[in-house]
């Protein structure tokens, strides 16, 4: 039986990982862990605490007794003094000291950004493996000339491998965005009900060096650097917002990629990875849906959106603390993650498992190429001898004879027969098959990728600890 809801970010679409990362289990015992490191550092300041007390507490860090903070939580209302409860239950010697001075938010706030910064890195190895695959296709494919678009009309002729470097680009401002805001995140600290450190000043008897040092030491413990300089009860929520941009900028490169992956999956000149059994349509067996590239972007704009919830939320914070935003990040965050989770591992496997039909591109391209060629033509002929305004007049009539053809008769280009066999233009058919090789009109666009990949390679190198990240497609 399936009686009750089940999240599809987790039951369908997103990794075991980041569904960890996210669970029960880490975000108590992080909890916990918090707890020992605000009691280890108030003993090492002077404060009445045993190591038996600390001892006790470490003993029971990793095993959470659910059902006592579940029982206690619907008395009392009040899921952090539930788990302090809960903790005491089983620390007994330690009971009376868990949570001294703090408040909620000590373990709610940091325990955010812990996980948070934890979800960053597991993004970032998703995002660095898809950069060395995307690099490898723009590799691949760097001399092979296709048809350009702009406005999704024909344009000047670029190549597979550089058109995927546009894509590569954008996911490595999204590495960028992701370094600064992983290294800009600092824990909340201990600073009260009201951020002022009162509840810490007086259990210091008025040390403030003491209040200051507790928050330093509280973070090196738990691998921070240092703690925000101030705050109310929480951390500003700009932070939520900073994350979730991060997560909304990715979500924006991968559908533009999707996006053009579908239009290239119309023209059959891309394929999505499909396997043998794998079914396009319930009710035409001939379908090849590009499935993938469009959850993509189904989940990216869900994406986009969830960062609203943080702007929204962060604009209404008042004074020092308000509850309003606790409810929506239990859901936005972790949702947010998840599902960029799932895009980024659909990004790597078609990226990684794609079929690319040289035939068709260059099929679509030798339908084109001819009108771009004229010029070129032109001014040849016009080396040999050829008037260059009797010439242009005759390439605009046969270019307009040529259109209405194509567009009225369904025929193919053929323009430049048209050309060769029209004295005009004193020009043999391999003359003009040279003239119009498609690899003449890609300008620089090797090299561009050739220099480009040089730098990418670097990052690569340089991020080389993120490579290598594991991707399922349950579905």
């Amino acid at each position: 039986m399936h009686e009750s809801y089940s999240n599809p970010l987790a039951k369908r679409y997103s990794s075991k990982e980041i569904q960890h990362i996210f669970s029960e289990d880490a975000k108590f015992i992080t909890w916990r862990k918090l707890w020992i490191a605000l009691a280890e550092s108030e003993q090492a300041l002077g404060l009445n605490i045993t190591d038996d007390q600390i001892l006790e507490l470490k003993k029971h860090q990793n095993d959470i007794n659910y059902s006592v903070a579940e029982n206690r939580e619907r008395e009392v209302r009040h899921d952090v003094m539930s788990h302090v409860y809960a903790y005491g239950e089983q620390a007994k010697s330690a009971k009376g000291i868990i949570h001294l001075g703090a408040t909620s938010c000590y373990v709610g706030d940091n325990a955010d950004i812990i996980i948070m910064k934890q979800a960053i890195t597991h993004t970032k190895k998703m995002l660095v493996t898809l950069i060395k695959k995307l690099r490898d296709f723009a590799a691949e494919y760097k001399n092979m000339p296709t048809l350009a678009f702009t406005h999704f009309q024909s344009a000047q002729p670029t190549t597979v491998g550089k058109r995927a470097t546009l894509w590569l680009n954008d996911l490595l401002l999204d590495l960028d965005t992701l370094n600064f805001v992983s290294n800009s995140l600092k824990l909340l600290g201990c600073k009260g009900t009201t951020g002022t450190g009162a509840s810490f000043l007086a259990l210091f008897d008025g040390d403030e060096n003491k209040v200051f040092e507790l928050e330093d030491m509280i973070a090196s413990k738990m691998g921070f650097e240092n703690c925000y300089d101030v705050s109310g009860q929480t951390y500003s929520r700009k932070v939520d917002y900073s994350v979730l941009s991060l997560l909304s900028s990715i979500a924006q490169s991968a559908h533009k990629f999707a996006c053009d992956f579908r239009l290239l999956s119309h023209l059959k000149e891309f394929d999505e990875p499909f396997e043998d059994k794998q079914i396009g349509s319930s009710a035409m067996a001939y379908k090849r849906n590009p499935m993938r590239s469009e959850r993509i972007c189904s989940l990216a704009r869900y994406v986009i959106t969830d960062a609203q919830n943080a702007a929204l939320t962060a604009s209404q914070q008042w004074f020092e603390r308000t509850l309003d935003d606790s409810a929506n990040k239990r859901i936005s965050i972790p949702e947010g993650f998840m599902a960029i989770d799932a895009i980024l591992s659909l990004y790597i496997n078609v990226i990684g498992g794609c079929r690319v039909y040289e035939n068709v591109i260059n099929k679509h391209l030798n339908e084109e190429l001819p009108f771009m060629a004229t010029e070129n033509i032109m001014m040849y002929c016009v080396k040999k001898g050829g008037d260059r305004q009797e010439l242009h007049e005759a390439i605009r009539e046969h270019s307009v004879a040529t259109g209405v053809d194509i567009k009225q008769n369904g025929s193919d280009n053929n323009l430049l027969d048209r050309i060769i066999v029209d004295p005009r233009f004193n020009i043999t058919e391999d003359e003009v098959a040279d003239l119009v090789d498609a690899k003449k009109f890609v300008g620089i666009a090797p090299l561009q990728v050739d220099r480009f990949l040089t730098k990418v390679d670097k990052i690569i190198a340089d991020n080389k600890d993120f490579l290598g990240a594991e991707v399922e497609i349950r579905v």
